[in-house]
């Protein structure tokens, strides 16, 4: 699938292959926001306005929740450039090149996903209970694709009777995937400290004070999480760089 803006608020999408009408009619709207409804959101204060003001047109997307969720598995307690490196070479391995002159591929492959060998996951970094999570997420391709079109408690429900779906993983599919405007990363590194410091001025926080904080906008806790973001702020850092790990 190829999108185009064509205007200021015209996004043009053209697919390919056996799937091209339901990407055009559902994955296209889903990837740019169209399904979401931010007009009952209220900033409640001076930067969370800002944020809204600068970004107005940042909405919550929706996907389909398989490759969001395999993705939020190697993402787990791992820098970001190491969760690239492993989503890159598990599409590679598990996943078929899409329709089209363009090099782009499908989303992995839940059987494919299930069957790559324990060497190879060791080789990316992802072991433990990494490891365990994505071979049982593997497992239920179509409950996790029936989603996308439950209620978001149901919805995220369901995830969080996953084996290895913490708080975290569950919010990130419920927000990426799902749209839900209430799914805020509860055990994110980064997160807690980012809304310390935009909404109290405080340099560090934890998850009780990001809840704490994050309080008045419960329904759109979520979405202030994204507004957040693509703002760009960050708290200020103390001591050394986290290193980055190699995997052989």
């Amino acid at each position: 699938m190829k999108l185009r803006q064509a205007a200021i608020s015209t996004i043009e999408a053209e697919a390919w292959g056996p799937g091209a009408e339901h990407a055009v009619a559902v994955d296209a709207p889903g990837a740019v926001g169209s399904f979401d409804d931010p007009t009952s959101f209220v900033a409640r204060d001076r930067v969370v306005a800002q944020a809204l003001r600068d970004h107005r047109t940042v909405l919550l997307t929706r996907a389909d929740p398989f490759p969001v969720l395999v993705a939020a598995v190697l993402e787990q307690k791992v820098m970001g450039t190491e969760a690239r490196t492993a989503w890159r070479q598990v599409v590679r391995m598990t996943a078929d090149e899409a329709p089209g002159d363009h090099g782009l591929r499908l989303p992995p492959d839940a059987e494919r996903v299930a069957s790559i060998p324990s060497s190879e996951l060791t080789r990316l970094g992802v072991t433990g209970i990494r490891a365990a999570t994505l071979r049982e997420v593997a497992r239920h391709p179509g409950k996790i694709a029936a989603l996308a079109g439950a209620p978001f408690e149901e919805a995220r429900s369901w995830l969080r009777r996953l084996p290895g779906v913490g708080p975290w993983t569950e919010a990130e599919v419920a927000r990426l995937a799902l749209g839900d405007p209430d799914a805020v990363s509860v055990g994110d590194f980064h997160l807690p400290n980012i809304v310390a410091w935009a909404l109290a001025g405080e340099a560090r926080g934890t998850d009780d004070r990001m809840l704490e904080l994050l309080e008045p906008y419960r329904g759109q806790r979520g979405r202030v999480q994204v507004l957040l973001e693509a703002s760009g702020i960050t708290a200020p850092r103390f001591g050394p760089k986290r290193e980055r790990r190699t995997f052989v």
